[in-house]
């Protein structure tokens, strides 16, 4: 896709169309890649978005429970290292 260069005051920028906006989920930030002999422009990600949300209703669902038991209770942790 071909974009134009424009002036924003001083500095130049690209506009985007609300397509695009739209289809790559494009909100107020993008990440800039500079590469040899190109940019890259991505969508900025949070990883770890939403987990507060999903670790309240695990919480709430009794879902938040070791899987295994804790190395420091009963001196596992010791017995693992050959520490008596």
């Amino acid at each position: 896709m071909e974009v134009s260069v424009i002036n924003i005051g001083n500095p130049k920028g690209i506009r985007l169309s609300k397509t695009v906006l739209e289809k790559y989920n494009i909100q107020d930030k993008l990440e800039l890649i500079m590469e040899e002999g190109q940019f890259v422009l991505k969508p900025v990600s949070k990883p770890r978005e939403g987990w507060e949300e999903s670790f309240r209703q695990m919480h709430e669902n009794g879902d938040d429970s070791l899987l295994i038991n804790d190395l420091f209770e009963g001196g596992l942790l010791n017995s693992l290292s050959g520490i008596q």
